[in-house]
């Protein structure tokens, strides 16, 4: 741990942080944008109380702006939230940004203080506390195992397309996971693996059984996110084409602390689905947005798709803003928000979000 300068204590002192996996680097500004000090600190429960006792030393705490507020500065962001200090989400510096000032930890956490102190990072994190993070991290275990059992299972396609002829007739499953519960019940000789016959079959059982133990696992997952989203959004799950997977991602989206987010409006930008307006001279349209979280905005694409297919209601709006002249990007686009709307009033009328 390093101090670089030390000045009389100053009151509203506005800090930053630049977060990483063993150690936290802070900078604190006094109200003048003047640095008072700098120090590292390492990324332990005791680190994090020298760092609040060091800069409760340096003067009153404004605001503190912090990196990485979900990641490596995911406990750190825990712990002044506790001890009531105001955390402000601090996005990296941009890369046309860091080829002009330099890159190292010094400047990254003065370059987040001095973002919180012009008023341009003023986002509240969202909380790692509560039910909606247990949500997350069930729902990414879950993706890490439908991909790696997805993964065994082309793999076992593969093995099995060269495996010698003998074996590959034994499989006549069509399916992939008739495919594995075949060969989840092969019997290599161990003692025979330098033959190709066996090896393929101990290959082949190897990743039968991965897939396998994998969907069971997916199934254990799925039961208890099914107990945690119907708890946590009972009524989002019971509209239509919203299911525990959907309902799971938006409320992840939208943070334990849903009321960070402004309005609907706010809440439709960070899903990624608020019109852009593409107009010129007599042309006046909208267009899709590019940004926002993509995964939010796939469950509310599947959502729309889904509508459209066996909802009679959407499929009449569908068909009356076809007849006004909007492509069907164009319907999706309204339909979106019209979904993110009705998802945001169901989340903020929940207690505790």
């Amino acid at each position: 741990m390093t101090a670089i300068i030390e000045s009389p204590q100053s009151a509203g002192l506005v800090a930053g942080v630049d977060a990483h996996k063993d150690a936290h680097h802070v900078v604190a500004l006094d109200t003048q944008g003047r640095r008072i000090a700098d120090r590292a600190f390492v990324a332990t429960e005791h680190g994090y109380r020298e760092l609040l006792e060091w800069l409760t030393s340096l003067g009153e705490i404004a605001r503190v702006g912090v990196e990485s507020t979900g990641s490596y500065a995911a406990g750190l962001t825990r712990y002044l939230l506790a001890h009531g200090v105001q955390v402000i989400e601090v996005n990296q510096p941009r890369p046309h940004t860091r080829a002009r000032l330099g890159k190292d930890d010094s400047i990254d956490a003065e370059a987040a203080a001095r973002k919180v102190l012009a008023g341009q990072a003023s986002a509240r994190p969202k909380m790692t506390t509560g039910l909606v993070e247990s949500i997350r991290v069930l729902r990414l275990t879950r993706e890490s195992a439908i991909k790696t059992r997805t993964q065994a299972l082309v793999q076992l396609q593969d093995v099995l397309i060269t495996a010698p002829a003998v074996l590959r007739e034994q499989i006549t499953a069509r399916s992939g996971r008739g495919k594995a519960t075949v060969c989840a019940r092969l019997r290599p000789d161990l003692a025979q693996l330098d033959d190709p016959l066996h090896a393929a079959k101990f290959a082949l059982r190897a990743l039968a059984r991965r897939a396998l133990e994998l969907e069971a696992e997916i199934g254990e997952i799925d039961t208890q996110l099914d107990a945690l989203v119907a708890r946590a959004v009972p009524t989002l799950t019971s509209k239509i084409a919203i299911g525990t997977q959907h309902a799971a991602q938006l409320l992840i989206t939208a943070g334990q602390n849903i009321d960070r987010l402004k309005s609907e409006a706010a809440f439709a930008r960070l899903c990624g689905v608020a019109p852009i307006p593409v107009s010129s001279g007599r042309t006046h349209r909208m267009r899709l947005h590019r940004g926002g979280d993509r995964q939010a905005n796939r469950a509310l694409h599947m959502i729309a798709v889904c509508r459209l297919r066996y909802d009679q209601r959407t499929r009449s709006y569908a068909a009356r803003r076809a007849a006004e002249g909007l492509s069907k990007k164009d319907i999706l686009r309204c339909l979106k928000r019209f979904i993110a709307r009705e998802v945001f009033h169901d989340l903020i009328a929940l207690d505790g979000l």
